[in-house]
């Protein structure tokens, strides 16, 4: 029955619900802009926060960074004021992150083949954590190539090179039985 009046009525918001909704509308109302957010959250903690409005352009300009701010900023309240949950934000503007992750993507593809083709190290630009991971997460299933980040500070470089022994594809194709 709760579930079916939970449906009827909406649910009742959670805390971190509340705290979520409540900072980024005074961050949004403090800054002067003309955005709207839609809010999506599973029970693991992860919470989807889409934005839209007039002023789109300023969260995804700059490579995003705006954005970015706006997902550390409201990811640090969160944990402060509720210490004992695991709490994850990913905040994304008119698919700017996919579209972005897809062009990381796209150029890894590039400099693997130069890897591959040429047997020698290319180099990827200075990226942060999260775009590392993602480049780094999809070079593994390649196991003619390896990566590694290079440098110090948060913005490193990635470094790709041909693995030793020069395997012959991605590693889902090319699975030796173990014994």
């Amino acid at each position: 029955m709760a579930g079916f009046l939970s449906k009827l009525f909406g649910k009742k918001k959670s805390e971190s619900d509340e705290i979520l909704e409540d900072t980024l509308q005074n961050l949004i109302d403090k800054a002067q802009l003309k955005l709207s957010f839609d809010v999506q959250s599973n029970k693991e903690g992860l919470y989807k926060v889409d934005f839209f409005g007039e002023d789109e352009e300023l969260l995804t300009e700059k490579e995003g960074q705006l954005l970015d701010s706006f997902q550390l900023f409201v990811t640090r309240v969160l944990q402060h004021q509720l210490p004992e949950d695991k709490i994850n934000v990913e905040m994304d503007c008119n698919g700017f992150r996919e579209e972005a992750n897809k062009e990381l993507i796209t150029l890894a593809e590039k400099l693997k083949g130069i890897a591959v083709s040429k047997k020698k190290s290319v180099y990827f630009r200075a990226l942060p954590p999260k775009e590392r991971k993602i480049v780094h997460q999809y070079l593994a299933d390649d196991d003619r190539v390896k990566s590694r980040s290079i440098g110090d500070g948060l913005y490193k470089k990635i470094k790709i090179y041909p693995a030793q022994g020069g395997g012959r594809g991605r590693r889902s194709e090319q699975r030796a039985p173990q014994n």
